[in-house]
């Protein structure tokens, strides 16, 4: 009986021990998540700061990055690196900036942002705030998919390891978003606040979105014609944009806000115009010329010159690098705007849709092909009616209904100049200009048509990425994407 009693006393001693650590290990757990709070940290993420800080780093990676000025406006021809040429000669790993800085800086950064104002209530944030929100956020989907091919699309951001969709259905899925978009955005709706884009117009962001179903609609066009067809003969077409007024662009103001070309040249000397892009500008007596290089800093040199893509570094050094044309000040000023998409390139689609039979009317594509070439000169202020006229007048110039790529192509490559991933793309999809490879490259004449998955995807998404190239060809800089027929 008192060896129950004992053992009783000391099942109810270890309970209360028991309890008594438990409250003790409950309030240091209570201390530590406090200890370990921010208080610097908002509770709730202001969709204000979050739509202005995607607008601007959506700008900086798209017209100053490594995947521009360090890569794709070398494959394209526009610039040249004078040294530090491996980009330029092909010669890219897995890990280069020119490879990793779209991806790493639109999924981590960008589409993030994009993703918490989607994910607030509406009362936070409104449905043109959501609905600015999305149209963005499908541009940098459709700038990813332009150059990777398959990527994460459905399950990004809500996975650490998340699928890759095929390219043919990231086109799809962006074309739905967009009709999502035109739903939110609404001009008697509440007030978008944070827009350094378009300052809360909400006309002009509904006509960025309809600009951006065509453009997606005419990258499909090769594979899936009809229903390409089905989706622009759909469009309102008055609400595309429709001046160089409403062309999307982030302008730069000044300091800490500089175009990053500009900060870019501040500090470093590798790059110049391209020889390719000059002498083709030069062939056509282009008045777009000077503003799109600078006259060389040697005196004795009276022309414009561009510099050779695909040259060792010591035959780049060579050339001399006070002999060759830097880009125009247009270009590289502190305050120059990042174009993204601009008047130009809606005629220059509208032409391709006509010529493809997928619009009709009164207006032909030489008409649309025309004026996209005007609005383009009028973009770097060449609007005299006499140098517009001798411009569009010369043979090389005018519209070839028999091969309308080639005259698409080729001023479109000329229009878009310093839009290195969006001149890659339509490089890649209308087949011209026809660009030959440098000297020194490394890909055996060929020239890239894709950029490499980044390598943490190979130990950090290595299944997903895996089930990627096995769908849609080797991870080369060489494989051609679905887009991409001919």
């Amino acid at each position: 009986m008192q060896l129950f009693k004992y053992e009783n006393k000391m099942r109810k001693n270890i309970i209360s021990y028991a309890a008594a650590i438990t409250v003790l290990f409950a309030s240091c757990s209570e201390s530590l998540d406090d200890i370990n709070k921010n208080p610097n940290a908002t509770e709730a993420p202001n969709p204000v700061y979050l739509l202005t800080g995607a607008e601007k780093n959506g700008a900086d990676l798209y017209w100053g990055s490594a995947a521009g000025y360090g890569g794709t406006l070398l494959f394209v021809q526009h610039w040249a690196a004078i040294q530090y040429g491996s980009t330029d000669r092909y010669d890219i790993t897995n890990t280069d900036g020119s490879v990793t800085t779209l991806w790493n800086t639109s999924y981590t950064n960008i589409i993030a942002s994009l993703n918490s104002i989607l994910a607030l209530d509406d009362k936070t944030a409104n449905s043109n705030c959501k609905g600015a929100a999305l149209t963005l956020r499908s541009w940098v989907f459709l700038l990813l998919t332009d150059s990777y091919g398959d990527i994460p699309y459905t399950e990004a951001g809500k996975s650490i390891t998340p699928l890759y969709d095929a390219q043919q259905n990231v086109y799809a899925g962006l074309q739905s978003d967009l009709d999502e978009a035109l739903r939110l955005l609404k001009t008697d709706g509440e007030k978008l606040s944070g827009d350094v884009v378009y300052n809360g117009d909400i006309a002009k962001w509904r006509k960025f979105a309809v600009s951006l179903k065509l453009r997606i609609a005419l990258r499909t066009a090769d594979r899936e014609p009809d229903k390409a067809k089905q989706i622009i003969s759909s469009l309102n077409l008055s609400e595309l944009i429709g001046s160089n007024s409403e062309t999307f662009q982030f302008v730069y103001t000044s300091s800490p806000y500089n175009n990053p070309q500009h900060a870019h040249f501040v500090s470093r000397n590798d790059y110049r115009i391209s020889k390719t892009i000059v002498d083709k500008l030069k062939s056509l007596n282009d008045p777009r010329l000077p503003v799109y290089a600078d006259l060389p800093k040697d005196n004795s040199t009276t022309d414009y010159a561009g510099g050779a893509n695909g040259l060792t570094d010591e035959a780049a050094n060579n050339q001399g690098f006070d002999k060759i044309s830097l880009p125009g000040k247009y270009f590289i000023s502190s305050a120059a705007p990042a174009v993204i998409y601009s008047y130009a390139e809606v005629l220059f689609n509208l032409s391709e849709a006509v010529q493809r039979g997928y619009i009709s009317g009164s207006v032909t594509a030489q008409d649309y092909y025309r004026q996209a070439i005007t609005a383009s000169l009028a973009q770097f202020g060449i609007t005299d009616p006499a140098i517009v006229t001798a411009y569009l007048s010369q043979p090389a110039v005018q519209y070839d209904a028999t091969n309308w790529k080639k005259s698409i192509g080729e001023q479109k490559w000329i229009a878009f100049f310093g839009q290195g991933l969006d001149s890659f793309t339509e490089w890649r999809r209308l087949d011209y200009p026809q660009l030959a490879a440098g000297p020194a490259s490394v890909l055996d004449g060929e020239i890239p048509v894709r950029l490499l998955y980044p390598g943490t995807e190979q130990s950090l998404n290595r299944k997903n990425r895996e089930a990627a190239v096995a769908r849609q060809g080797a991870d080369l800089l060489t494989t051609k994407l679905w887009f991409d027929t001919y």
